[in-house]
């Protein structure tokens, strides 16, 4: 605090003691502590000079958008693994991609088509603090973009989806061109990543039904050759005709027994005797027969019906599939004819009447209550820095 009784001590002297400009200099780089100049005054004397007579206009433009998206049915299938996963939340990933991509590279080179970039941040009345020096002073790629991140801020608020666009300029036209120009490089970018989306829908969905007309035909294929080899259309109802055929032929034997019975007790020299039992032994052998194709061998109807059935169950499967790709593809081709993001101005950039930077009383004050605070620390330390010597 030796500093500031110095001050008060200059400031309340005798009126002898200020005869001329010089020797009140004298006296007041006598009395006052070259800490507290060094850390006080001449930082608050240069940021006076600066911001009063030196820093340049600042205008600030300002825009606000939300990045929306329309319903959609979900896909499936494959389309869906692929693409599906992110069709909810397209629109938090477009903002996002949208706020990143105003701070890139790729952006500040579409701006700076033709120089135009650097010929806003170089003009003359810029001050030779905040100008940027043209490209052909040594100025690189690398030096463009970190002053261009310094003038370009976003602000997104993740409760209202809503983000911000601000640009600062020395010149208010310069400063609203430069977030028009983003914004419409946004929307362009927004654009593509639509196209892409539908794009990659619609050629899933295809390669999916291309894949499930493989399948229907390999299936059907297969089942066709199946019944070819094996010389049968359906297991089931050729089993049936079979049934129906041991039935009529039990029916005919028991009717054959009958006869032979009848004959034996009433006539039993009659000489159709062994003609009926010729003709129930060859009813019994037909019989056996058709059970040997129902059943009992690995050619009959029953062993070869498990395969079938098989084969059958992936036909019916394949065309089902068939059936879910198509409605997957035409879902596709309904959404690739409807924009699935796009980007809403709710604020357009605006111009700037008045210059809102820097804020120079505010920057003069804050200079000097870090000067003061600076000041107050370096003299605590050197105060106990001798003390310790002692």
């Amino acid at each position: 605090m030796e500093g500031w009784v110095l001050v008060v001590s200059m400031t309340s002297g005798n009126a002898e003691d200020t005869g001329g400009i010089r020797p009140f200099l004298a006296r007041f780089f006598n009395r006052v502590s070259p800490l507290f100049l060094l850390c006080v005054a001449l930082p608050t004397v240069s940021a006076l000079v600066y911001f009063g007579f030196i820093a340049s206009d600042v205008y600030v433009s300002e825009s606000r958008y939300i990045v929306r998206t329309q319903g959609r049915q979900a896909p499936s299938g494959l389309a869906s693994l692929l693409v599906g996963m992110d069709s909810g939340n397209l629109s938090g990933n477009a903002g996002s991609a949208l706020a990143e991509y105003a701070l890139s590279r790729d952006a500040m080179n579409a701006l700076n088509a033709r120089n135009k970039l650097v010929e806003i941040y170089s003009r003359p009345e810029i001050d030779t603090f905040s100008r940027l020096s043209p490209m052909d002073s040594g100025t690189t790629r690398e030096d463009l973009h970190r002053f261009f991140t310094k003038h370009v801020a976003i602000e997104q608020d993740s409760s209202t989806s809503i983000t911000k666009l601000v640009v600062r300029a020395y010149r208010p036209e310069d400063a609203r061109w430069v977030n028009e120009q983003l914004l419409q490089l946004g929307e362009n970018l927004v654009n593509r990543l639509n196209q892409r989306s539908q794009e990659d829908l619609v050629r899933f969905a295809r390669r999916e039904v291309e894949e499930a007309k493989e399948g229907a035909r390999l299936a059907t294929l297969t089942l066709a050759n199946y019944r070819n080899q094996n010389a049968l259309i359906d297991p089931e109802k050729q089993a049936g005709v079979s049934l129906q055929m041991i039935s009529k032929l039990q029916d005919e034997m028991i009717l054959t027994r009958t006869q032979l019975m009848q004959m034996r007790v009433f006539t039993p020299k009659n000489p159709q005797i062994p003609v009926l039992q010729t003709r129930i032994r060859t009813l019994e052998n037909e019989i056996k027969g058709e059970l040997m194709k129902v059943a009992g061998n690995r050619g009959s109807l029953a062993a070869k019906t498990a395969e079938y059935t098989r084969l059958a169950l992936e036909v019916e499967y394949s065309e089902k599939l068939l059936a879910t790709a198509m409605v997957s593809l035409q879902n596709a081709d309904n959404d690739a004819r409807r924009q699935q993001a796009y980007v809403e101005r709710i604020v357009q950039p605006n111009l700037s009447d008045e210059a809102t930077e820097p804020r120079r009383l505010r920057s003069i004050f804050s200079v000097f209550v870090l000067g003061l605070v600076s000041w107050g620390v370096l003299t605590m330390l050197l105060s106990a820095m001798r003390e310790h010597k002692l």
